[in-house]
């Protein structure tokens, strides 16, 4: 997951928006969103890999969402997987603050991640080249592959077509967001940031979606959460044409509550 955009009780109707692009090279067996047979609730698509997740939600209000920290320099070819971050939250109870702060007397073990937990106390945030977790206030948030809010062009290019699908739309769909979380347009080489790979690279990864050789955006992903009804989860496998839609009935707000 390469690029995390947050709406989080900032705007009229809406409780929390997650709009998402996984980037993964496309050689990485992947199974689509779905629950898991061996985790009956969850809802997140899965790393065939090492049996991990990059974005999930629990039918009992759990969220989850990670994506790398670039830094080629520090990558440890050994570390055990970050996708595992995710999925043991989503299959256990523990608050996710509690979670995160057992995590990260753990977390040097592990190459750089940032990662997003929701849960019924509210939207939190912790990454291990970064401070201590923390509990997010409302507010719009950006999240890519260095930490929270970093203004990378694609990040601050993805938060304003984001925010204009809601002053476009009186009443947005999913389908509104994944048309931004398509946008191909690159970043000009004076405003790249240098994140330790290669100019051509930095080029590459420099869009909302990503089109590069044996590598790029394979999914997008947007949960709808609105303050009335119940929430949405839609995903977009990317080649293959692949669409999953569910509705979430009586999924927990972060930060307390039912749906109506």
């Amino acid at each position: 997951m390469c690029l995390i955009l947050i709406a989080y009780r900032c705007y009229p109707g809406i409780a929390l928006l997650v709009a998402a692009n996984r980037d993964e090279f496309h050689d990485r067996p992947t199974a689509p969103l779905a629950f898991w047979d061996d985790a009956p609730q969850v809802l997140a698509g899965r790393d065939l890999q090492h049996g991990g997740t990059w974005l999930g939600v629990t039918q009992s209000g759990r969220f989850a969402a990670l994506t790398n920290y670039r830094d080629p320099r520090q990558v440890r070819p050994d570390a055990p997987s970050r996708g595992q971050l995710v999925s043991a939250y989503l299959q256990g109870a523990e608050p996710a603050l509690d979670y995160l702060a057992r995590l990260a007397t753990q977390s040097s073990a592990y190459n750089g991640f940032n990662l997003l937990l929701g849960d019924a106390a509210g939207l939190h945030y912790y990454s291990n080249r970064g401070a201590a977790p923390q509990t997010l206030s409302p507010g719009w948030y950006g999240l890519s592959n260095h930490l929270l809010n970093t203004p990378w062009p694609k990040l601050q290019r993805g938060l304003a077509l984001a925010q204009d699908v809601l002053a476009r739309q009186p009443d947005p769909v999913p389908d509104d967001w994944l048309q931004a979380l398509a946008d191909r347009v690159p970043v000009p080489d004076a405003d790249l940031p240098n994140t330790g790979v290669p100019l051509e690279w930095e080029r590459w990864l420099s869009p909302i979606f990503i089109d590069a050789p044996g590598y790029g955006t394979r999914s997008s992903t947007v949960l709808l959460a609105k303050e009335s009804g119940p929430a949405s989860l839609v995903e977009t496998t990317w080649g293959d044409g692949g669409r999953c839609e569910f509705t979430l009935n009586g999924w927990t707000k972060p930060g307390g509550g039912d749906w109506p």
